[in-house]
C-alpha cells in the first residue's frame, strides 16, 4: 500500500506544483488543475494521453470534462491523501500539458496549505483552513 506524503515531503514537492497550476481542492487531501483547450476535440485528445499514461503507472485520476474545460483531481484513495503517486502523475500531465491549453487557476486554494494542514495534523493542531 502506498503511504501518505509526510509534511516534510510536502513542502518539498507541492511548491513546483503549485507553480504549474496545481491547487487544494477545497475539501479532502487532494490536488486540482483546471485545463482551458482549444475546443473539445483537443480536450479529448489531452484526456486520451494522460489516461494511457494513468495504466501505465496504475494511478488513475478522478477528472471532469466538460467541452473545452478539464478538471484533473489527484489523490491516492488507498491511503485516502496525496502520495507519491500523485506528485509523479500531475508532473506526467505537466509535461503532457506543455504548450496545450490554458491552465485556469481560479480554482481551489493555494497548494502549500495541504502541506500546512500536514504539519499541523501531526502536531495535533486542528486543520481551520
Amino acid at each position: 500500500m502506498t503511504s501518505k506524503l509526510d509534511p516534510e515531503e510536502r513542502k518539498a514537492l507541492l511548491l513546483a506544483l503549485e507553480d504549474t497550476g496545481w491547487r487544494a481542492t477545497d475539501e479532502g487531501d487532494a490536488m486540482i488543475k483546471r485545463l482551458l483547450f482549444r475546443d473539445f476535440s483537443d480536450a479529448w485528445g489531452f484526456m486520451a494521453e494522460v489516461a494511457l499514461l494513468a495504466e501505465k503507472m496504475d494511478h488513475h485520476p478522478d477528472w471532469r470534462n466538460v467541452y473545452k474545460t478539464l478538471e484533473i483531481t489527484l489523490t491516492t484513495h488507498d491511503c485516502s491523501g496525496l502520495s507519491v503517486l500523485d506528485i509523479e502523475l500531475a508532473r506526467a500531465i505537466d509535461g503532457l500539458a506543455e504548450g496545450r491549453g490554458e491552465v485556469d487557476r481560479d480554482i481551489g486554494r493555494p497548494l502549500m496549505r495541504l502541506a500546512d494542514s500536514a504539519a499541523n495534523s501531526e502536531d495535533g493542531a486542528e486543520d481551520d483552513a
